[in-house]
């Protein structure tokens, strides 16, 4: 990100113990064990009422961005009162990892954006983390399919045993071809946007029915064609979101009532001073099989 300069300390998930407070924190104290929202909200702005909390005009995404993130021994947590949530106890401290930010972004930003509905069609394109954290949390509405679609074999494997009722890799290019057959030619209700290049957001595109949404999840880094050539008359919305954690709370007690288990998506860990090893990992991730990287202080 252009926001991010050479040398911050990057990371902006994690669970962690408290050491000090500032003056202004009335409901944390030294000892507490807390769950780290990846997003910063001051709770006050303007965006903050409107629980955008992404966009608060002081916080936001600013951990691991523009002030040193979690992936230290120590990190400073701006407007903990509203950025921190105590761990319950006896709860997973490595699940709760997920909800720092993938579990919130796939449910908030896919889910949601996407107004997946009962017995509705869903086609995830990308089933890294993000798109494994959009599969597990639309499993909360009971959509009759949902097809996930990339081009790694093991992931699509992974996004079988996760739930997800058709697999396709899209290697070959015949993505919609195969959709298209699925569905009787009708195309997809959601198509959730799971990558953040050109390609997966123009195959949504294809695959989205007259009447359907696509949820953008991706972050894009260049630009993207919109065929409203193909688009304008077919009664499609366009989503875009940064991840907002108002869903965290809910999250939390779903967690906590084991519905669901997003520590499936933790494939290392790693202590601290083996950080560069656990980058290495990641950075191979189609030879390693990596999802989700637990590193430990």
């Amino acid at each position: 990100m252009p926001t991010c300069e050479p040398g911050r300390i990057l990371g902006h998930e994690g669970v962690g113990i408290i050491d000090k407070i500032g003056q202004a924190v009335t409901t944390f104290k030294p000892g507490d064990r807390v769950l780290i929202s990846c997003i910063s909200a001051c709770g006050k702005c303007e965006y903050c009422r409107k629980q955008m909390f992404s966009h608060c005009t002081t916080g936001g995404w600013i951990l691991g961005n523009k002030i040193d993130g979690t992936q230290a021994e120590f990190v400073r947590i701006p407007y903990a009162e509203t950025s921190l949530y105590p761990i319950p106890a006896g709860a997973d401290e490595e699940a709760l990892v997920m909800l720092s930010d993938i579990l919130p972004t796939g449910f908030e930003c896919g889910v949601l954006n996407g107004k997946v509905s009962p017995g509705s069609t869903v086609a995830i394109v990308g089933v890294g983390p993000i798109g494994l954290a959009a599969l597990l949390t639309a499993q909360f509405y009971s959509p009759a399919e949902i097809i996930a679609i990339d081009l790694d074999d093991n992931r699509l494997a992974m996004a079988k045993r996760f739930g997800a009722t058709t697999t396709i890799n899209s290697s070959d290019g015949k993505a919609v071809e195969a959709v298209m057959k699925m569905t009787g030619k009708r195309g997809v209700d959601t198509a959730i946007e799971a990558v953040g290049i050109p390609a997966t957001f123009e195959l949504c595109e294809k695959l989205v029915t007259a009447g359907g949404t696509i949820a953008n999840i991706g972050v894009h880094g260049q630009k993207v064609a919109l065929h409203l050539e193909r688009l304008w008359d077919r009664n499609v919305t366009i989503t875009t979101r940064l991840v907002d954690t108002a869903s965290t709370p809910m999250l939390l007690n779903i967690l906590r009532s084991k519905k669901i288990d997003p520590k499936q998506l933790i494939t290392h860990r790693f202590k601290l001073d083996h950080i560069l090893d656990a980058y290495e990992t990641f950075g191979n991730a189609a030879n390693t099989r990596a999802l989700k990287v637990i590193i430990e202080a």
